[in-house]
């Protein structure tokens, strides 16, 4: 797996070979109550405009929300694309290839 700041920026393409935008944030689940926490990514937010400042957002250090950082998000990450981590095949190299088409993928 590559690490956030690897993923974060890279231009994503669909199964056509068409362009969907870049990597502008890393959607992950928290595993608690094992020995060691743990975090799966589950998804990547996908823009048209490169916005690395995205990165955490919506959340602080303890995975909570505050009510202006979510008003602020659903501006910011407005025309954004969520790609599941299941559709991502290959990623690296500056590009991550997705399994879909881009017109199936869900705005966010």
């Amino acid at each position: 797996m590559a690490s956030v700041t690897e993923l974060i920026g890279q231009s994503v393409w669909d199964s056509n070979g068409v362009w969907v935008g870049f990597v502008v944030d890393i959607r992950v689940v928290r595993h608690k109550g094992e020995l060691q926490q743990s975090h799966t990514v589950y998804g990547l937010v996908v823009s048209g405009l490169r916005a690395p400042f995205l990165l955490g957002l919506t959340r602080d250090r303890q995975g909570r929300s505050a009510w202006l950082s979510q008003l602020l998000a659903r501006v910011v990450y407005a025309g954004c694309t969520f790609v599941p981590w299941e559709n991502v095949v290959d990623y690296g190299g500056g590009e991550v290839h997705i399994d879909v088409l881009r017109k199936e993928l869900n705005r966010v």
